[in-house]
């Protein structure tokens, strides 16, 4: 009896140090401000449009290592940028992310993916191809391209 005693207790603890480590990942997002959220998103996409003219040079002058360690960037970065849409963030603090996002959240989302998709697939073929430039249209400035257009105010 004394032996189930004692392991119930120790699966009771275990489940509480769970549950709280549960709750304190919750509450760090939860803790994030609007303010902060839309920032923050703004900041990533702008780090993926100044690292996508890196990814431009690099690529053109053949430094295709470094070019591939931004494109993962880059990819990891999209995945990123799902998450930083939620539905209390539609307005405020200069946003210039148009309604239709929250409206057809599954399809930005599938954007999102197709961007960072893209970046990996960019990755592995950019140095065999015959035409860096048109590769780089196809399957990183296209992406942000079809955002743009559909996704942000224009300015």
């Amino acid at each position: 009896m004394h032996i189930l005693i004692k392991h119930t207790i120790n699966l009771i603890c275990k489940g509480i140090i769970i549950i709280s480590f549960i709750f304190v990942g919750f509450n760090a997002n939860a803790n994030q401000t609007v303010e902060e959220i839309i920032k923050g998103r703004k900041a990533l996409f702008s780090k993926n449009y100044n690292t996508a003219k890196r990814v431009q040079a690099l690529s053109s002058s053949g430094n295709f290592d470094d070019a591939k360690k931004l494109m993962m960037e880059m990819s990891e970065n999209y995945k990123k940028l799902k998450e930083m849409f939620p539905e209390n963030t539609k307005q405020g603090f200069k946003t210039e992310s148009l309604p239709i996002i929250w409206e057809e959240k599954d399809n930005f989302n599938s954007l999102m993916d197709k961007s960072s998709n893209d970046m990996l697939e960019l990755a592995s073929i950019i140095q065999n191809s015959d035409d860096v430039k048109l590769v780089l249209g196809k399957l990183m400035w296209g992406n942000c391209k079809a955002c743009h257009n559909k996704y942000r105010e224009e300015h």
